[in-house]
């Protein structure tokens, strides 16, 4: 074999050594962007500002979007984010909602993304719709519509059932709360070991689990954006304190269920559910039989708007936990198209 000829084959054998290792390399980790506790870095789509205010022995401060529209119609609408959300995850329903004529108020709560995450505090839904309602009050707000995703729909059932006379409309997407997880027979965790769990946190164990239990197994890439948003908390300077905020809501969430209460709800409620949603949390450390038969979306709903004396539901068969998210166009048609059959502005 003449050099010429080696040469080749050496050129041959090297070139399909590198193919083969590329097959057969894991894919490497995506990297977010590493954010401050308060979500330092991470600018939001509107400006927003902060309402201090003492509690529970400290000065806490909630950050806000409070976004005017050119034409008021004389409503408000307040958006309660859910607990893998923020309220810049409201991006196009605000600006949906304020084309309609609507001004918006969309809080983070304390403990979330750009709010305060103190060391030790009391977490319960009474004590978040507490604070919202002095925020609205601050504003100059004494009626809204109050509008409540996931984590944020058992807040906005919560405030309801607080403050009813400052409700124009309830509106809830995909809430949480629809069940008692635990009564159901899902284990309890506790705070330390939800503490532990959230260390680990990271863009992959978020969007795989939004991908498995928010979007049915269908992901675009406009998702990533959400996802880095709140990975990238975990991936800064204070991701201890943010770990453990998370682990204090999650016992919030777990331990005080609205369910019971819905019956005591008087003010008007618009239930906008997907159909695929399966979110429970706690399913993941349940026995098989448990988990199979929480998260059933459709049935919850239908059974909640028996509950609630002046409800009612609409549902989109092919969406998940977040329909603000995955279908703008047609989960805001029928959003607006409810809230303009609500009550006129006083």
């Amino acid at each position: 074999m003449n050099s010429r000829v080696r040469g080749n084959l050496a050129v041959r054998i090297w070139v399909l050594l590198i193919l083969a290792t590329a097959f057969v390399a894991p894919a490497r980790a995506h990297k977010p962007s590493a954010y401050g506790p308060e979500l330092e870095g991470f600018e939001y789509p509107f400006t927003s500002e902060r309402f201090s205010f003492p509690t529970q022995g400290q000065t806490v401060s909630m950050t806000f979007m409070d976004v005017a529209p050119n034409k008021p119609n004389g409503r408000t609408v307040v958006l309660l984010h859910g607990k893998n959300f923020c309220a810049a995850t409201w991006e196009a329903t605000v600006k949906t909602l304020v084309e309609a004529g609507y001004r918006v108020i969309a809080p983070d709560q304390i403990g979330f993304c750009k709010s305060t995450k103190p060391e030790h505090y009391q977490y319960s839904f009474q004590q978040l719709a507490e604070n919202t309602h002095g925020l609205l009050a601050s504003r100059g707000i004494e009626r809204a519509i109050i509008v409540g995703h996931s984590m944020g729909g058992m807040l906005a059932a919560r405030y309801a059932l607080m403050y009813p006379d400052a409700v124009d409309e309830l509106v809830l997407i995909d809430p949480l709360g629809l069940e008692d997880w635990k009564a159901e027979g899902v284990p309890y965790e506790s705070v330390d070991r939800a503490y532990q769990t959230a260390l680990t946190t990271t863009f992959e164990s978020i969007k795989d689990y939004q991908l498995k239990f928010y979007y049915h197994g269908q992901w675009k890439p406009e998702y990533d954006r959400w996802v880095s948003m709140l990975a990238g908390m975990y991936a800064g300077p204070g991701k201890e304190r943010v770990a453990w905020n998370q682990a204090l809501t999650s016992d919030m969430i777990f331990t005080q269920p609205v369910v019971y209460e819905f019956e005591h709800i008087r003010v008007r409620t618009l239930l906008l559910i997907g159909d695929a949603n399966r979110t429970a949390p706690g399913a993941n450390r349940a026995p098989p039989d448990v988990a199979a038969r929480l998260g059933n979306y459709p049935e919850l709903a239908r059974r909640a708007i028996r509950m609630i004396p002046d409800a009612r539901l609409i549902e989109f068969p092919e969406l998940g936990h977040a329909p603000q998210v995955e279908a703008p166009e047609a989960f805001h048609k029928a959003l607006l198209g409810a809230l303009a059959e609500g009550r006129q502005p006083n």
